[in-house]
């Protein structure tokens, strides 16, 4: 009853003793910042529908497999040999080794495995990829708090929300052509959504954390330029996941600054948005409309954009049965944006033509295929290669980027077979069913984990709200 009590003087008055809100504090804060602050601090008390629950677990196994397999590849060995000796107090552990560091060493860590490849999921609407920093940031806080499996699942839903909605309020291709990058913008401000709420901030300190995110904003279009994906992994995933965490714990420790800073005098928005934007973009329909809902998971640990053609060729193949050598040529119609991304480029999980080659001898794609760099200089792969033509239709471009394609097969003996997606596998209009993303998710574990720890792993992540302490997950996912 006196829990109750606390509880309701907190939404009352914006919180306890550290931060209480009063008339004078919020007389400069503007609706939208009082309205997204309130959600967020008591994000994780509320309970979120049974659908988005569902889709939540979905993306919560998802992004434990990319991190697991993510810390094997060179970004994650390299963000190991950074974090290692840093030491520091026991709070969390980084996936897949027997380190447990801080909460922002573990962040930083994990969120740079979960990019450590093209293997996580995405929010195509907003470009981001939502999952490789808010679930490390999380779950770092989660472990350190010894909190629940059902609380931890609702700062995922909040950070997915955050994330996604501060890009759909910046206008992600605007904000793309002016240099920056979506991720490294919206996933610092999901993190930090999550780990504030699990971290119990009132929105007073809400506000306070927004405003240290907001000066932590950053990430360069041109982190794709790095061919060994170190830096991308890091600004795509550890960056984000470490500076919003890191904000949310400097506000729980009770730094103070400014209040609001999506309005005022060179606010926020002044400062990123390129074009026209609507500040109430940021929480209209909080708690109705869930952004999880309009995110991801690759079906293939491969590029999004190369999800379409490979949905498609799966399905023609399964359907008719052919294989490598009954193949003419292969023309494959996709968005032109999208092509853009994966057209011919040196390396093989990216590389549209290379994948679908590989698809064709193999009649399978796993994530060791998908990542052999030799098979991309084997003569019977490369032979294939020239046959597959990638083409970019304006008319596929999508700004939901539902991963369509439109393809032709023409064989040897003179047939040709077509076949079409306007919603690939995975993508949020045609959701990977837990038993596809069992399969996705056993073949990235089992080579790090075992083949019987990772189904035990598997196991209580589906059933991520029976767990009491998070921190229990440790013996699982630990190597």
């Amino acid at each position: 009853m006196q829990k109750k009590q606390m509880d309701k003087q907190k939404d009352k008055d914006g919180g306890r003793k550290k931060g209480k809100e009063t008339a004078e504090t919020a007389a400069g804060v503007s609706p939208v910042m009082r309205k997204l602050s309130r959600y967020v601090a008591r994000a994780a008390g509320r309970a979120v529908p049974r659908e988005v629950a569902e889709r939540a677990r979905l993306h919560l196994v998802d992004t434990f497999a990319a991190m697991i397999s993510g810390s094997r590849l060179l970004p994650g060995r390299k963000a190991i040999e950074y974090v290692k000796p840093l030491g520091g107090r026991e709070e969390a552990g980084v996936i897949g080794t027997r380190i447990v560091t801080t909460a922002q060493n573990a962040a930083l860590a994990n969120g740079m495995f979960g990019h450590a490849d093209e293997t996580d999921d995405t929010h195509p609407p907003s470009l981001t990829h939502p999952g490789t920093s808010v679930v490390p940031a999380a779950l770092a806080i989660a472990e350190r708090g010894r909190l629940s499996g059902e609380t931890f699942l609702r700062a995922i839903v909040l950070g997915y929300d955050v994330c996604a909605r501060m890009l759909l309020t910046l206008k992600p291709m605007p904000y793309l052509r002016s240099g920056h990058h979506a991720g490294a913008t919206g996933q610092l401000f999901g993190a930090a959504a999550a780990a504030g709420a699990l971290l119990d901030l009132t929105p007073l300190q809400v506000r306070y954390m927004l405003s240290y995110t907001g000066q932590q904003t950053a990430g360069l279009y041109t982190m794709f330029r790095d061919p060994e994906h170190i830096e991308k992994a890091y600004a795509m995933g550890g960056m984000p996941a470490h500076n919003g965490l890191q904000a949310a714990m400097m506000a729980a420790s009770g730094w103070t600054g400014v209040e609001d800073i999506f309005s005022g005098e060179r606010d926020f928005f002044h400062t990123f948005a390129p074009e026209a934007f609507d500040r109430e973009d940021l929480a209209r329909g909080l708690g109705k409309n869930y952004e999880m809902l309009r995110a991801s998971i690759k079906r293939w640990p491969i590029g999004g954009p190369i999800q379409g053609p490979m949905h498609v060729l799966n399905d023609l193949m399964a359907e008719h049965g052919f294989g490598a050598g009954d193949v003419e040529k292969v023309i494959a119609n996709m968005p032109d944006k999208e092509l853009e991304i994966v057209d011919n480029r040196p390396m093989p999980d990216i590389s549209v033509q290379h994948l679908l080659a590989v698809m064709l001898l193999d009649r399978k794609l796993t994530f060791e295929s998908a990542h052999d760099f030799d098979r991309m200089k084997d003569p019977r792969v490369l032979r294939l290669r020239a046959r597959v033509h990638a083409v970019g239709d304006p008319s596929l471009t999508d700004v939901q980027r539902r991963w369509r394609c439109v393809m032709e097969v023409h064989l040897k003996d003179g047939r040709v077979l077509r076949g079409q997606t306007m919603a690939a596998k995975g993508s949020f209009e045609n959701p990977l069913t837990p038993q596809e993303e069992n399969e996705k998710a056993i073949d990235l574990l089992a080579p790090v984990l075992g083949r019987k720890r990772a189904l035990k792993l598997l196991d209580a992540l589906w059933r991520i709200e029976e767990v009491k302490d998070v921190r229990t997950l440790r013996k699982l996912y630990m190597k």
